[in-house]
């Protein structure tokens, strides 16, 4: 007895491998390279987040090696030297993936920021100055701000930090940011309330803690802030006042104030012990 359908499926076998004969190893050599871009963007993404980004560098490094052109490649590359705080390599990186053909506004961007880091504020300037004003993000004014502080250009600084505020649903760094540019500047009121509001957004931000108990230490408030803290931090923080009090010449002030730091502190608060020990001798 014959059996029709086994027949038609040996047939459709048969034609699916005489088709699969006649397929290149050139697509064959191409469906792979496929499955190791794939492979490989996974790989760089480890590495740019969970890796040690000194490893990181040296795998960006030699990959590139054989794809030297590859734009990913050369970002993978200056990210992890920022990573790694290697400012002046991470510079010229990303001065050549923003030389690229293929570059963005975005990569201009981190070039800048990258040679602030490498300490070349008036070449970052330059950098931001090129790119298109339309190309509005929050790291773009961050850096504007930044540089308008370094330059004493407060009306532009406070623009900038205002732009920049509204352009990130996490603005606790820049509004420290903010505050301590008040603070250089003598306005130390307007300096606590950015604190006070950096640490509302971002309540582990230890800097805009030391920075408000600065700001309250220069008007002579002497008091800890009601803010979310830990007993060690309560000691860094009574520390920083009675250091800001000795400043102010309030030094009895001060010195109480090292005394409670010292007692706050969960174990052995050795530069509290060593300040006090300085004011007594």
């Amino acid at each position: 007895m014959r059996h029709p359908g086994i027949v038609i499926s040996c047939l459709a076998g048969a034609l699916a491998l005489s088709a699969c004969s006649k397929t290149s190893t050139g697509e064959v050599n191409r469906a792979f390279q496929d499955v190791n871009v794939v492979d490989e963007s996974n790989l760089n993404d480890i590495m740019l987040t969970v890796g040690d980004p000194n490893e990181a560098v040296v795998y960006f490094q030699r990959t590139l090696k054989d794809n030297p052109d590859r734009i990913e490649l050369m970002r993978g590359l200056a990210e992890s030297l920022v990573r790694a705080k290697r400012p002046t390599e991470a510079a010229s990186a990303w001065r050549r993936v923003a030389s690229h053909e293929e570059a963005t506004a975005e990569d201009q961007v981190d070039f800048a920021d990258a040679l602030i880091r490498d300490g070349q504020w008036e070449r970052a300037d330059g950098v931001l100055d090129g790119i298109p004003p339309t190309h509005e993000t929050y790291k773009r004014y961050r850096l504007e701000a930044m540089i308008a502080d370094s330059n004493k250009e407060w009306t532009k600084s406070d623009s900038f930090y205002e732009t920049a505020v509204g352009l990130t649903t996490r603005p606790g760094g820049v509004l420290n940011n903010w505050g301590y540019s008040k603070l250089t500047r003598g306005d130390f009121a307007e300096a606590e309330k950015l604190f006070a509001q950096a640490i509302q957004h971002d309540p582990d931000l230890f800097t805009a803690k030391n920075n408000l108990v600065l700001a309250r230490g220069a008007q002579r408030n002497y008091s800890l802030p009601v803010i979310p803290m830990q007993q060690s931090e309560r000691a860094q923080l009574l520390h920083t006042l009675g250091l800001s009090a000795v400043k102010q010449g309030d030094v009895e002030t001060g010195k109480t104030l090292l005394r409670e730091a010292i007692e706050t502190h969960p174990q052995h608060f050795e530069d509290a012990v060593r300040s006090l020990r300085a004011l007594q001798g």
